[in-house]
């Protein structure tokens, strides 16, 4: 029997900085997935695309763990990082949803610290667990887990309070670290110092976080960078600009609105996921797909 997806993360953590691309529905997925080997389920966009909604508390743990369900059997080959928020209620029920998501083949799971109603970590505004409560709920998590990857997110905002609580999520036994909405390189230096754990990075765009490359993100210590959004806001411009051109152009959609995606070019997708699901792929052209995600 092969590593689970948990443990061959782990292994991969350090190999550098891992980005992972956040998608918002499984066709999304599918695209990223021809790029890079490593999603990362957003609330954000799963929020959006599923309910139409802010990311401020409105998603059930069954529609993500259906959701989580879904791309797994159409993208094995895959690393998923699911965004659980705060676990979707109390302790008894966070155990429940990272033991579901890692028997749906999820890869590692990210646990916040926030409380509800929550928010984007990049606005003002958030109220944070008691850091004793919070801990609680960690360490029932990484009890429950088997070889989940388990980040523990705090969503502080005061330097100094998100050095304390990175160093009791790691005294915790956290498998990697996130500090939202981190301010500056310096601060992801000082926090794999203090900690000597993973550090992730979350890269947003309009966030509150600068734009760091992956080198400096690397140089700073950073193992895994999420992008949390890009998949979603480049659908909402393209639709936005596919739109605006129909109507100029009087309706006339087999004119060929965009210069690259047509019916073809979408079925090319959806075939390679039947694939996948059909276990069509062979060994050789897994690694070869992973290679020239990589």
């Amino acid at each position: 029997m092969g590593l689970s997806y948990g443990a061959r993360l782990r292994r991969e953590v350090g190999s550098g900085p891992l980005p992972f691309i956040g998608v918002y529905d499984v066709f999304s997925a599918a695209v990223a997935a021809r790029h890079f080997p490593c999603l990362f389920v957003s609330g954000f966009g799963f929020a959006a695309s599923y309910y139409g909604l802010p990311d401020i508390g409105f998603i059930a743990w069954s529609d993500m763990a259906a959701y989580v369900g879904r791309m797994r059997i159409v993208l094995p080959q895959c690393h998923l990082l699911v965004d659980i928020d705060d676990g979707y209620c109390d302790s008894e029920v966070a155990c429940h949803v990272a033991a579901l998501m890692e028997a749906q083949g999820a890869s590692g799971v990210v646990l916040e610290d926030q409380l509800r109603p929550r928010k984007c970590g990049h606005y003002g505004g958030k109220r944070l667990m008691e850091l004793p409560e919070f801990l609680a709920k960690l360490e029932r998590v990484l009890a429950a887990r088997r070889e989940l990857f388990v980040v523990a997110r705090t969503d502080a905002s005061e330097p100094e309070e998100m050095l304390r609580r990175a160093t009791a999520f790691a005294d915790a036994g956290a498998d990697a670290i996130l500090v939202d909405a981190v301010p500056d390189l310096a601060m992801l230096r000082e926090l794999k110092t203090r900690t000597n754990r993973p550090i992730v990075c979350n890269q947003l765009a309009g966030g509150k976080s600068p734009a760091w490359s992956l080198t400096e993100l690397g140089d700073a210590g950073v193992s895994l960078v999420i992008y949390s959004t890009p998949c979603l806001f480049a659908a909402q411009e393209a639709i936005e600009d596919t739109l605006i051109t129909l109507k100029e152009q009087d309706g006339r959609l087999l004119q060929g609105i965009t210069s690259r995606v047509a019916l073809h070019e979408c079925t090319d997708v959806l075939n390679e996921n039947l694939c996948w699901r059909h276990g069509d792929v062979t060994e050789q052209d897994e690694d070869d797909l992973l290679a020239d995600a990589a």
